[in-house]
């Protein structure tokens, strides 16, 4: 059993891997930057250690610091979170050369889930269904042209290193398909330091469905059913729900069967999940997340099962502590992401929580690290809070989130709550009829009709 584990994270989600530790009996550390000494992680961690200023990449990012702050305090494992260093191999490899735990997969299974084109070419080799598109990075104009008269426009461009949208194009024909590479080039390059990208088949109007995977070190390996997470605005998600009402129970039989034979095959240790586009009844796999997820908790709500603490018990050595066949979901959930923005420019909004009063009742979870007095920086992610709702039919949950956010209350700041708020009244929503591009639709729609 670990004694002691770093958090290499701020925010909601190291207080939540925090509290996931404190019922495991294992004392935390809580790694900080100069503008989050006073975070809710670190006030609440039994040590805590600061790791430089305000910018991440001289903090949060900094491995150096990182393992030496494990190495100054004894820390046996370090827990990345979401984000920041989570699926960095090289981070991982590190961390294991210094004696500590990596809590999550192995090196080798985050470097090639990492790479977008290296991760398709695993997908097909365990037997998923990719979206059509290049084999590999675009390594000239002539091959990309090639390869749209063969495949049809529109066509997507992607980078083949990162996430979050960017370097990511859509192209809707011939004429643009050297401007759009250039500009998904140049971004990739910009954000991750390489500029290659590769083309997939753009699809129309999607699903986002994700599945739940979690495997051990003796080759056990569990799928806990799938999230929607079509609702998105420039690729990032705002409002995810578990289980997808689109699928029949056949169908998520099948894909659960699908990922599980996979990821056996693949070897993976640790939580992940599987990404796929969901359209005409067929599954295209796209990508998989070698971490925990933001929007976990809609999985945990419906399954009765603790992600985190499981993922560190793997961790630790420890066997699944559930077969396939003892898992099954019931109800359903829905988390909305509680961003620090303009709910109608999605600007950023840091600055100080005035007032701050979360809503409760049965069956009601906030993961958050907010309180009344807490200045929220402006350095980092504006994500805030998450809010879960769990009710025993998705119209229920609807009802039921729409009381929890007419309850929440952050002044001092601007937030996403009266976009959630309006989302609900949605006949589409309510309905569960929507897709990738349904909420950018709906969006510009308003700005429309409001100018």
């Amino acid at each position: 059993m670990f004694q002691k584990l770093l958090i290499a994270n701020r925010g909601e989600i190291a207080l939540r891997i925090l509290r996931a530790c404190r019922e495991l009996g294992i004392k935390t550390v809580a790694v900080h930057s100069t503008a989050d000494q006073e975070a809710m992680h670190v006030r609440l961690a039994d040590e805590s250690v600061c790791i430089g200023p305000a910018p991440s990449s001289q903090s949060y990012l900094s491995v150096s610091n990182i393992i030496a702050a494990a190495e100054l305090t004894d820390a046996q494992a370090i827990h990345p979170g979401f984000g920041f260093l989570s699926e960095n191999a090289d981070f991982a490899k590190v961390v294991t050369e210094h004696g500590m735990v990596f809590v999550g997969p192995s090196p080798e299974h985050i470097q090639v889930m990492g790479d977008k084109v290296a991760a398709k070419k695993a997908a097909i080799a365990l037997g998923l269904k990719v979206v059509p598109g290049s084999e590999g990075e675009i390594e000239n104009l002539d091959q990309a042209r090639e390869l749209g008269r063969r495949i049809g426009y529109p066509l997507l461009i992607k980078a083949s290193a990162g996430g979050g949208g960017k370097g990511m194009r859509v192209c809707h024909d011939e004429v643009s398909l050297e401007s759009q590479l250039s500009w998904a080039s140049s971004e990739a390059k910009a954000s991750f330091g390489h500029d290659g990208v590769y083309i997939e088949k753009f699809l129309s109007h999607p699903r986002h469905v994700e599945f739940q995977v979690v495997g051990d070190a003796f080759g056990h390996v569990v799928c806990m059913g799938e999230r929607d997470c079509s609702l998105q605005r420039r690729h990032q998600k705002v409002w995810e729900e578990a289980p997808c009402i689109a699928l029949s129970a056949q169908q998520r039989d099948q894909m659960q069967n699908m990922v599980i034979q996979a990821m056996t095959r693949f070897g993976y240790k640790s939580v992940g999940t599987l990404e796929f586009l969901y359209e005409n009844g067929e599954f295209y796999f796209i990508e998989m997340n070698t971490r925990i997820q933001v929007e976990h908790p809609v999985t945990e709500m419906i399954f009765g099962v603790d992600l985190v603490k499981t993922q560190i018990t793997i961790a630790q050595g420890f066997p699944l502590p559930f077969k396939q066949e003892e898992l099954s979901f019931k109800g359903h959930a829905i988390e909305c992401r509680i961003n620090a923005e303009n709910p109608k420019t999605f600007a950023p909004s840091p600055g100080t929580i005035q007032a701050y009063s979360a809503p409760g009742g049965p069956f009601v979870r906030v993961d958050s690290a907010l309180f009344s007095g807490y200045r929220i920086p402006p350095y980092y992610d504006s994500l805030i809070s998450k809010l879960i709702v769990y009710g025993s039919t998705r119209q229920e949950c609807l009802a039921r989130l729409d009381r929890a956010l007419h309850e929440y209350a952050i002044d001092g700041v601007k937030t996403l709550i009266p976009l959630h708020l309006s989302l609900c009244q949605q006949p589409d929503i309510q309905k569960g009829d929507f897709h990738i591009r349904w909420l950018e639709d709906f969006l510009a729609e308003q700005q429309k009709n409001e100018s």
